[in-house]
């Protein structure tokens, strides 16, 4: 008998301290949670005709559904048009961060052959397309002219 009240005055005890106030664990709950970093994308970006190339740190295109990511400009002969590229964790993220922007694209249209959307939103057209782990694409010129670019943009992603 003694044993056994010696166990359960043992386990009393552990459970009594195990009910601190939790403080500690609601500080830690009331913390912001920590901005992603985001890596900067500048060498799979195409070098020719880039005009300049930075990482944004959230919400990429101005959408409130994209994360930050790197953005080049390009100017070839007054066309001026974007690449993007935004990295993600895993593949299957990137899926899910491209139709977040499908939603926000106006009148998407789906490109069998890239496995992406050419749509337009406020600044104008966006093609774009995941490949791996990333979300990418091209913005500024029409579908016809954007398609070669991307397929080019695609093979420098690995």
């Amino acid at each position: 008998m003694r044993v056994v009240v010696g166990h359960c005055a043992a386990v009393c005890a552990l459970v009594l301290a195990g009910c601190g106030s939790g403080s500690a664990l609601e500080k830690k709950a009331e913390a912001p949670p920590p901005t992603p970093s985001v890596n900067d994308n500048t060498a799979q970006l195409l070098p020719l005709n880039r005009t300049s190339a930075r990482v944004v740190p959230n919400h990429l295109l101005g959408l409130n559904a994209l994360p930050g990511g790197t953005l080049g400009e390009y100017d070839d002969h007054g066309t001026k048009y974007q690449l993007f590229i935004i990295e993600t964790a895993s593949a299957q993220d990137a899926a899910i961060l491209l139709l977040d922007l499908k939603a926000a694209l106006k009148d998407p249209a789906y490109i069998a052959w890239m496995g992406g959307y050419f749509g337009t939103d406020a600044d104008g057209p966006v093609y774009t397309f995941a490949k791996g782990k990333y979300l990418t694409g091209v913005t500024g010129l029409s579908e016809d002219k954007a398609d070669p670019i991307a397929r080019l943009l695609a093979t420098h992603l690995f």
